[in-house]
């Protein structure tokens, strides 16, 4: 055997007992023969680099380093599940889902909704080349280096698969795992403490006592146990340095396959098959043949949710054939033919012991409640939000009170009652406050709006600067190197006062800056965030929109108006009835367009922010032809061609797509098992009704 065969020979070897140990649960060989082998190949490896291979069984061990992770658009979008709570509405789903295939009963497929972060994991050949997380659905971040350490997410695959596939799952860590790493965090954090205590009981002057303290408090604070097994995964994955998420201990679990052609098209089959490819799959999952054992399924693992080696918080249930899922589609935001069954969320008993009020970027104020600490669902849970005034009276809420809190979606902690029965004379009223806790202006409550609201922005310096914290954000123009510290260190030295201040910056106003001056050698973060700064130039018309911050104007929206007006000049002059005719646009987001635009200090700011060269325009598209130009449409019920194909071909000829009705629609163009909502109010606005081929023929 020549020495590149054998090196191919313990790449196979390696990989086949890999699979049967994290996959199949089968070992076959020791520990010690897995290692002996590994060190062998390790060592052929070093000493034949010209054998080299990235996806090698060596590399699972990480190493390569990364300065960010490069921004990757998924083949087809990433959609979260609609949920659902309750019986009924589960078998609201089953009805929908039987009317709209013209169908008496359907099979469903029932998983475990892992607790974890979502991935893509892409193969061409049977070998890894891409591992994308699910980001804002459209583009996530390229894992792939991250994604090689996990060992249950196999380097090639076995048997007969599809050349070109891709497989999406969840990324978590078992509870036991999880509880290990915390409890070596606190005794590393026990020994740090205790060297601590010692260096400052010895004799020392007031300055060598601060020089300790720095020197010790940072690295015990970095000690602190991770918060939940969710943000552990989801953490890890971000880690720059591959050979830190080897050490994390993280599993997948593999729940969607796609590619061209499946073998079979039930899903059941294909989550079966891509076991026998090297995939792990849900432990725990069945073919329900009714939605009376779906029922039974989620109500069954509800009960041992508890007794799990992993995190869950519900089962997702899917239609099992897929050309069922076909005919069924999506929505902009989920799949028809899935959805996700939550478990009760879990709850507490704590004490409110403070209430505070925040300022947001827009000069909305939120109570925010602190709570005594208390464990809930894996985390520390302090404080969470109280909303708005409305919501403290409601609850008839009053510090000192005993409260139950739980996490909403096994994420956001909320305050869903008050134990009365606890409460004593020492109990005080929570008075809202009726000026800003921060500039002292005197807050204002719009009507039929919940918030107060303070409208000094000018003035209001939290408002100034989560406004600048909006701006840089990934989503908008994505400036990550500037940190909120380093904001506020440029405010409180006068370096900036708005956002266009931000490309102003130079290298030497940071000289001065605490963390940034010659001692702390630093010099290479502030270039860092004035590269950061001038590449943000290159970032899109939709995401320089989404980030001046206009009210009730997000992503979606932004998109839009950007699709609809081409340029910042088109869309400051127009009227309320343009912008009203516009997809998802209703008369609050109008009159906050309005308002923002008459601004004569938000002119000013687009205007210096153009001068830097920011983009305030698209390139026209040239359309295949004006047959539709200035049309508006609604789509309904199922097509022969996919409806985002059918929407991209009314687009392409200058047709609008609208996701609603209104007077200003000319055709809904609908399809087989349309809803009669539609069509009756079709009828009452007079609107023309067409089918696809109809269409088809407006465009030939």
């Amino acid at each position: 055997m020549s020495i590149k065969e054998r090196i191919e020979y313990l790449r196979n070897e390696l990989n086949h007992h890999n699979y049967l140990y994290y996959i199949l649960d089968k070992p076959r060989i020791s520990d010690i023969e897995f290692d002996r082998l590994m060190s062998e190949l390790a060592t052929l490896e070093n000493r034949y680099p010209n054998f080299s291979d990235p996806l090698s069984p060596t590399k699972r061990v990480g190493g390569n380093t990364v300065s960010t992770f490069k921004s990757v658009k998924h083949s087809f979008p990433m959609l979260s599940l609609d949920n659902t709570y309750t019986n009924s509405d589960l078998n609201k789903f089953d009805q929908k889902n039987k009317k709209l295939l013209s169908k008496d009963n359907l099979k469903y497929s029932c998983e475990l909704k892992y607790d974890g972060v979502a991935i893509s994991v892409i193969y061409k050949n049977g070998k890894l080349f891409q591992a994308i997380t699910r980001g804002d659905g459209v583009f996530g971040d390229d894992v792939t280096e991250n994604i090689k350490t996990i060992k249950s997410i196999p380097l090639k695959l076995f048997g007969e698969f599809p050349e070109l596939l891709e497989m999406r799952g969840e990324i978590f860590i078992k509870k036991k795992q999880f509880e290990a790493i915390n409890l070596n965090r606190l005794r590393q954090k026990e020994k740090l403490t205790k060297l601590f205590n010692n260096e400052i009981q010895s004799p020392i002057s007031q300055d060598g006592r601060i020089k300790v303290e720095k020197k010790y408090n940072s690295d015990i604070k970095k000690l602190d146990p991770f918060s939940n097994p969710r943000n552990f995964a989801s953490g890890s994955l971000k880690l720059l340095d591959s050979s830190k998420v080897a050490k994390r201990n993280l599993t997948c679990i593999f729940y969607s396959i796609h590619a061209e052609k499946l073998p079979f098209i039930s899903h059941i089959e294909n989550l079966r098959a891509s076991k026998n490819w090297g995939f792990q799959i849900p432990e725990k999952f069945i073919l329900a043949n009714n939605i009376s054992e779906v029922l039974n399924f989620v109500h069954q693992t509800e009960l041992v949710r508890n007794s799990l080696p992993f995190e869950i918080d519900g089962i997702v249930i899917k239609v099992n054939n897929l050309n069922d899922q076909k005919i069924l589609g999506h929505t902009a935001k989920s799949p028809r033919w899935a959805i996700s069954f939550k478990f009760k969320a879990y709850q507490a008993y704590t004490i409110l012991e403070d209430v505070k009020f925040q300022i947001g970027r827009t000069g909305s104020i939120t109570p925010v409640a602190y709570f005594k600490p208390v464990a809930v669902a894996g985390s520390i849970i302090k404080r969470a939000s109280l909303h708005n005034e409305s919501f403290i009276n409601n609850l008839d809420l009053k510090i000192g009170d005993r409260v139950i809190i739980e996490k909403g979606g096994d994420v956001i902690p909320k305050v869903v009652a008050v134990d009365k029965s606890k409460r004593d004379l020492l109990c005080q009223s929570i008075e809202f406050i009726s000026h800003c806790p921060s500039c002292n202006s005197k807050l204002v409550k719009p009507i039929n709006e919940a918030n107060h609201y303070c409208f000094n922005s000018d003035n209001c310096m939290p408002q100034k600067i989560n406004q600048i914290e909006h701006f840089i954000s990934r989503d908008a123009m994505n400036i990550s190197s500037l940190g909120t510290k380093t904001i506020e260190l440029l405010f409180n030295e006068k370096i900036i006062n708005c956002i266009q201040d931000l490309y102003k910056l130079k290298l030497d106003d940071f000289s001065n800056l605490k963390g940034f001056g010659v001692e702390s050698n630093s010099f290479k973060k502030a270039q860092n965030i004035i590269d950061s700064i001038e590449k943000s130039k290159l970032e899109s018309f939709e995401k320089v929109l989404f980030g001046l911050g206009i009210r009730h104007v997000g992503k979606t929206v932004s998109k839009k108006l950007v699709n609809s007006f081409k340029t910042i000049h088109n869309l400051l002059l127009a009227k309320k009835e343009k912008l009203l005719e516009i997809d998802e646009i209703g008369e609050k987001i109008a009159d906050s367009l309005i308002l923002f635009f008459q601004s004569y200090k938000n002119r000013i700011m687009i205007d210096e922010l153009i001068s830097y060269g920011l983009k305030f325009k698209i390139l026209e598209t040239q359309n295949e032809s004006n047959l539709l130009l200035n049309l508006n449409f609604v789509i309904t019920g199922t097509f022969q061609l996919s409806r985002k194909n059918l929407k991209l071909l009314i687009e392409k000829n200058g047709g609008f797509i609208s996701s609603s009705l209104s007077k200003n629609t000319n055709f809904l163009v609908t399809g087989e098992n349309f809803g009669p909502k539609k069509y009756e109010k079709a009828i009452d606005l007079n609107i023309t009704m067409i089918s696809e081929s109809e269409l088809l023929k407006m465009i030939k």
